[in-house]
């Protein structure tokens, strides 16, 4: 996969690529990163991104020129490359569609993705309107730009990808992949200040581990998120479950 992703500030991006599962897929050449500065698409001697909004207001709007050239110029190459293919051009904007495992997961099945990172008031609204392709927020709060939040999503995407993670597996259990929370995880000692780990995992009995992991992801998620399990993929039995620990809590 190659991720591009246009930003004011690069060097916001040095230390979280290159470290831990991003340096390996990018060593592994699992994926590509490219960061570029909204600056150098400019023609002025200022190099100026940003201007006064047209009507007043406070704060600065980033211009529409710098953005567009830059993201045809990104085109450009991927399709001088490989002959174009359908490509996602996201803007992270707090007006996005909220960010979730299942955008992470439509977003990983892509060969090239490219995000846009907002800043000041936002950007000219033809952007919006000719440019990009999807709008995404990771939360309804306010950041001082889409730096973090890109990298956040590259994250989320990133770790999906076959041979990212050390475990092809690893990812299928995760919070929010099916539609629950994770169940909980414990490791050695089995006895540690009197808290024991549950004996179930102790047994060597898969087929009940497995079943007690699924109760225990139900009971988690009606305890913190509940509002998961109405969204969830859940046959009968676990909708049974659920009245019962409903009645009994």
């Amino acid at each position: 996969m190659q991720i591009d992703i246009l930003t004011l500030f690069p060097q916001m991006f040095q230390g979280p690529f290159s470290t831990g599962i991003f340096k390996r897929a990018i060593d592994r050449r699992l994926i590509q990163v490219n960061i570029h500065n909204i600056r150098d698409y400019t023609h002025d001697k200022s190099h100026t991104v940003d201007d006064y909004a047209y009507g007043g207001g406070a704060g600065m709007v980033l211009k529409p020129e710098p953005i567009f050239e830059a993201v045809e110029s990104i085109k450009s190459d991927i399709c001088l490359k490989e002959g174009g293919s359908e490509l996602p051009i996201i803007l992270l904007t707090p007006q996005g569609r909220l960010f979730c495992q299942q955008i992470a997961q439509e977003l990983s099945r892509y060969s090239h993705l490219i995000l846009i990172c907002g800043r000041y008031e936002g950007v000219d609204e033809r952007v919006r309107e000719h440019l990009v392709t999807d709008e995404i927020s990771i939360g309804d709060y306010v950041l001082g730009g889409g730096e973090l939040a890109a990298m956040v999503v590259v994250d989320a995407v990133v770790r999906l990808l076959p041979g990212v993670l050390g475990s092809e597996a690893s990812p299928l259990d995760d919070s929010y992949t099916t539609g629950l929370l994770e169940y909980p995880q414990y490791t050695r000692p089995d006895v540690y200040r009197g808290w024991a780990v549950p004996e179930v995992l102790l047994s060597g009995n898969h087929a009940q581990i497995a079943k007690w992991r699924h109760e225990q992801a139900i009971l988690r998620t009606l305890k913190r998120r509940p509002e998961l399990l109405d969204k969830a993929n859940l046959g009968l039995e676990e909708r049974q479950l659920i009245e019962r620990l409903r009645k009994d809590s």
